[in-house]
C-alpha cells in the first residue's frame, strides 16, 4: 500500500491576516502631568525631611530656676538662670529666655531647683501667706524647702494629772502646705533645738493657725507622703 505525503500547511501571511505592530516606547515629555506631579512629591519630600532634622537639632534658650520656687514667691531675673534646650513642638510650654520676664510674676506651685520653668506654674498672684512657725522638737530631713506638710497644734498639757483625760486633743491646722524655708541651729534638723519653718498658708486659714500660734501649745509638722511639689 502506497502514502502519499501530506500537503504543508499553508503560510498565514497568504491568508491576509495583519501581523502584530511592535510598542515602543516614547519619550516622557516635561509637559506630562505625571511626571510634574512625581517631581513635586519628591521635592517636597526632601524638604520636610530637611525642616524635620533641622527643627529636632535646634536648641532654644529658656528659664531654669535658680534654687526652688515656692507658691507665692516672686519670680525675677535672679531666682532664674538660663539654658539652651532641645523641646521640639513643647517650646511653648515653657518660660522664654529670650523674651522680657513679665513683671509681678509669682510662681503659684513648686518648681524644683534646676527645673525648666513651665508656664503653667506662674501666675499674678497666688493666694497664699508666708507664716514662721516656730516648732521646739528636732525635725527629719524630709523637712527642706518644697516639702509638703500637714501644720498641727499640740496643747500644752494639763497641770493636774487627773485632767489628762479630758484634756485638749491635738488638732489640724492645715493641710498640704508648702514648706517656704527651714531656719534651724546647727544640728537643729535631726536632734532637739529651735526650728522655725516658713509655711504658706492658704488665705482662707490664717485665722486658725494664728489664733492657735498665739495660745498656750506648740505647733507640729507631719510630712505628707510624697510631699514634694
Amino acid at each position: 500500500m502506497t502514502y502519499a505525503p501530506a500537503a504543508p500547511a499553508p503560510a498565514l501571511e497568504g491568508q491576509g491576516l495583519p501581523a502584530p505592530a511592535a510598542a515602543r516606547l516614547r519619550r516622557p515629555r516635561w509637559r506630562d502631568p505625571r511626571l510634574l506631579t512625581g517631581i513635586v512629591i519628591v521635592a517636597l519630600s526632601v524638604a520636610l525631611g530637611s525642616w524635620v532634622v533641622s527643627s529636632a537639632s535646634r536648641t532654644v534658650p529658656v528659664f531654669v530656676a535658680d534654687g526652688a520656687l515656692t507658691p507665692g514667691e516672686p519670680v525675677t531675673a535672679d531666682a532664674l538662670r538660663v539654658a539652651d534646650v532641645r523641646l521640639g513642638a513643647g517650646t511653648g510650654r515653657y518660660l522664654a529666655a529670650d523674651e522680657p520676664l513679665p513683671a509681678d510674676l509669682v510662681a503659684l506651685r513648686v518648681v524644683d531647683d534646676g527645673e525648666l520653668v513651665p508656664l503653667t506654674a506662674l501666675g499674678a498672684d497666688a493666694d497664699v501667706r508666708s507664716v514662721a512657725v516656730p516648732v521646739a522638737s528636732g525635725l527629719s530631713e524630709r523637712i527642706r524647702s518644697g516639702a509638703v506638710v500637714d501644720l498641727w497644734f499640740v496643747p500644752d498639757a494639763p497641770v493636774t494629772p487627773g485632767e489628762a483625760a479630758d484634756g485638749p486633743e491635738p488638732s489640724t491646722l492645715a493641710r498640704d502646705v508648702v514648706v517656704e524655708q527651714v531656719d534651724a541651729e546647727e544640728g537643729a534638723i535631726v536632734v532637739d533645738g529651735t526650728v522655725t519653718l516658713h509655711v504658706l498658708v492658704p488665705t482662707e486659714s490664717l485665722p486658725i493657725v494664728l489664733t492657735a500660734l498665739s495660745g498656750a501649745g506648740t505647733a507640729a509638722v507631719v510630712p505628707v507622703a510624697g510631699g514634694i511639689r
